[in-house]
């Protein structure tokens, strides 16, 4: 005759949440001790952004990106470059070597910015630019640079569902990181879709 069936009594609930803590703790310090510091791969953007950088390493062109903002305050120089009206959107060199061209502000109004500076400084430009609509804002700024010639490019993204810019004008400063220039003279031109301000700058 056989053994009787013995029904397997389950784990006390107590043993169970201390195996889930035990899991969750070792899981989170293999991660955190061994997790790549690096964000993760994005294909699409990560391979258009190496094409970018080849493209305008092929055509002459350096890269920088700059720190941008919206400051409480206007910005204020001792002695303001002349800066004068200039051709409206991108270079042509430029906009033919731009994998994803930026969101340009509609016009470059005025700008505030010095016009000579030690390269061991930063650079900052102030400016005051329209925008198409109120469906805008500030994403960022790329400084870009071949030869003489400095192109400032600020970028606006979409304002996504049904939120709207206060205004259509916009006062911006943007950062060339200190070290970023070499010593000589530069053409600057910071562009906007339908016009652009230029000016020269001497960095000593």
């Amino acid at each position: 005759m056989s053994a009787p069936f013995r029904t397997r009594q389950p784990w006390p609930m107590k043993w169970v949440i201390l195996v889930i803590i035990l899991c969750i703790g070792a899981y989170t310090v293999l991660t955190l001790k061994y997790r790549r510091p690096e964000r993760a791969f994005r294909p699409y953007q990560d391979l258009r952004d190496r094409a970018n950088t080849h493209r305008l390493l092929d055509a002459g062109f350096q890269r920088i990106s700059l720190a941008a903002e919206l400051p409480a305050d206007p910005l204020s120089a001792a002695a303001a470059a002349r800066a004068t009206a200039a051709a409206a959107g991108l270079p042509p060199a430029l906009r033919d070597t731009l994998v994803v061209q930026p969101r340009l502000p509609a016009e470059i109004v005025s700008v505030t910015a010095a016009p000579d500076v030690n390269a061991l400084f930063a650079y900052p430009i102030g400016f005051k630019c329209t925008l198409a609509d109120n469906k805008q804002q500030l994403a960022g700024a790329e400084l870009y640079v071949r030869g003489g010639e400095l192109v400032v490019a600020p970028d606006f993204e979409r304002i996504t569902g049904g939120l709207l810019a206060r205004t259509r004008e916009n006062v911006i400063r943007v950062t060339v990181p200190a070290g970023s220039l070499r010593p000589g003279s530069y053409h600057i031109t910071l562009v906007g879709a339908r016009g652009s301000k230029s000016w020269t700058l001497q960095v000593h």
